[in-house]
Formats: structure tokens, sequence, C-alpha cells
């Protein structure tokens, strides 16, 4: 088995020639949203992915096996409920109040300008129906939004909130509030 452990968003920095040259590997988003997982690409090797935690793999992320050669991730088909608005009762609002109730469930939810993606689930396909929406089962690829602090489509990260100033002062001279932004991050 072929170790993988290196992802390159989008084979950026790589040669177009080299990527286009590349083994290839169709995975659903199930599978490229782990960073553990066995797959097989198109040339028939068996891989065995051991990504960074928290590593999210994209269409078109390009992964590194150990023994240096590339594996071009390509988003699966897979089921979906794509999700419009009525062209003749609606508007393209609608669309973005849909948006905001599936995000409100923290459902995984792939944003275009007129349209909407989600995973199956009748429940919200109900609601979303009783919103005016048009909702319809289909097969197609699959990538939804990263979340607020996902690191440049890849990984999850808070990052550091650390705060400028324009005057010194020791850590502990005052009470530091931070009004405006909240800093809880409940998962």
């Amino acid at each position: 088995m072929l170790q993988v452990s290196k992802c390159i968003p989008q084979g950026k920095g790589l040669a177009q020639v080299l990527i286009k040259r590349a083994a290839t590997v169709e995975l659903d988003w199930d599978v490229r949203q782990k960073s553990r997982f066995d797959a097989t690409d198109s040339q028939g090797r068996s891989l065995g992915i051991f990504l960074p935690r928290g590593t999210v793999v994209r269409g078109g992320d390009v992964l590194v096996a150990d023994d240096g050669s590339f594996v071009r991730a390509i988003a699966a088909p897979q089921a979906v409920l794509k999700i419009t608005h009525c062209t003749q009762h609606g508007t393209p609002y609608d669309l973005i109040r849909a948006a905001y109730h599936l995000g409100n469930r923290h459902v995984p939810i792939e944003l275009k300008p007129d349209h909407l993606k989600i995973k199956p689930d009748h429940v919200l396909a109900d609601m979303l129906r009783a919103m005016h929406l048009i909702v319809h089962a289909v097969d197609e690829r699959f990538e939804p939004e990263n979340g607020a602090y996902a690191t440049g489509g890849h990984g999850h990260s808070h990052g550091d909130h650390s705060h400028g100033h324009d005057h010194d002062h020791a850590q502990d001279d005052h009470d530091h509030k931070h009004e405006g932004h909240a800093h809880g991050h409940s998962h």
C-alpha cells in the first residue's frame, strides 16, 4: 500500500503538465472530509491516506505519495439535493433565506448564485419545500463551503486571536475586553 501524507491545495506551485499526468482518485464528500482513509487510484494502486487531522480534500487538490508520485483528487458525483427558487413565485432572496436556515442547523452546504446543494435529508427537503423552494434529488459533485474558521480551504484552525494596539502596556495592566466580537468557539 502506497502511503499519502501530503495534500497540495489545487496543486498550487506544481506545473500543469505534472498535474495532468498524475493518477486520479474519485472521492465523495464523506470520504474527502476525513484525514485517514484507504482508496484506489486510476492506476490501480492501493493508497493509505494519512493527512494531518482536520484536512479536507477538495476536488482538484493534489495528494503526494511517499514515493513522490502525485494523485489528483476528483470530487465524485454523489446523491445530493439541489435547491432552486421558483422563478414564477419566488426570488433569489429565497435561496439566501434557505442558506440561513440550513446554516443555523450546521448543515454542510454548497452555495452557488442560482442554487444550493445539501446532502439528502427528507426533513430538510420538506422544510425547503414549505419555503416554496424547488428541491430535486440529483447525482452531482458536492463541494460544501468551508467553516468560518477553515484555513485556506484545508484543515480547521482558529488562528491567532491577537489584536493590535496603538499604545504599549504590560499584559496584566488592565482588563482587556473585546467588545464587538466574540471569541467563543463551541463545536
